[in-house]
């Protein structure tokens, strides 16, 4: 979609959401995300691709070149100002990473620490439900989030409605980067981890594993044969908000950290 096609479709939406007599074009806009987001789902859903994180053994040296790494692979610009950043993988502390898995008896261990985050690509995703263009959704043939640059017209409803910050909006034009083909997006989008999908497409893994020194572990929940199946079954692992219901599929392996702690009365 060319940007006076994504223009127009901008100030339609905009118009039908804003103006008091506009239900019927609102009506007509959400049938034809509707018809996009059926048109996505058609097929059924073969494979779900998961990230499964360790974080015994994460170190900010591991991180560092995980964010680097991805950051310049997809052309994300950088930012001073925190407010307009733009990120697709980055570190939180764990107490606001989890807040609803931190208390006072794992203060020891684990107030501060760092926690890599990305796109969870969840089972049921809250910013695929708010998206009027179907810029986002789900692929059924993996299970991964995607993104419609083109056809996002920069409402930012999926930013508000991802209750884990994973989403940014590009305040300006990004310039196209030498060292790597992934195009840069144009001001008013938003943007995400996509999980490297354009390396999945040719059989590759996602960039951020190949440094993560065993760190990460990538593979498909649908297959119980698969390693993340394997570490799912055999450690101790939490999933961020996981009361919210939307089923993020990033896991934090916290069993070895668990471990370290002095016992009671030791």
């Amino acid at each position: 979609m060319d940007e006076g096609r994504r223009s127009a479709l901008k100030k339609i939406c905009f118009t039908a959401a804003g103006v008091a007599g506009g239900i019927p074009l609102l009506g007509t806009v959400r049938a034809a995300s509707r018809t996009i987001a059926a048109q996505h789902a058609a097929a059924p859903q073969t494979k779900q691709l998961a990230m499964v994180v360790d974080m015994a053994n994460m170190t900010d040296e591991i991180a560092h070149a995980c964010i680097e790494i991805c950051h310049r692979e997809h052309n994300v610009p950088k930012s001073d100002d925190i407010e307009r950043e733009i990120k697709w993988v980055w570190q939180e502390e764990f107490d606001r990473a989890f807040p609803d898995q931190f208390h006072g008896q794992m203060a020891e261990a684990y107030e501060g620490m760092p926690v890599l985050l990305m796109c969870n690509h969840c089972d049921s995703p809250a910013c695929v439900k708010v998206c009027p263009t179907a810029a986002t959704w789900k692929r059924k043939s993996d299970g991964l989030v995607m993104m419609d640059m083109h056809r996002c017209i920069g409402c930012r409803y999926c930013v508000v409605a991802c209750p884990y910050g994973t989403r940014s909006f590009n305040w300006k034009d990004a310039e196209q980067s030498v060292e790597t083909t992934y195009p840069a997006r144009s001001r008013g989008v938003v943007e995400k981890c996509n999980f490297c999908a354009e390396r999945l497409r040719v059989g590759e893994i996602p960039l951020c594993v190949t440094v993560s020194q065993g760190t990460l572990t990538f593979g498909d929940l649908s297959d119980p044969d698969s390693e993340v199946s394997e570490l799912l079954r055999a450690k101790h692992t939490i999933t961020r908000k996981n009361a919210l219901g939307t089923g993020p599929n990033v896991y934090y392996i916290v069993e070895d950290k668990l471990r370290e702690r002095p016992r009671h009365g030791e």
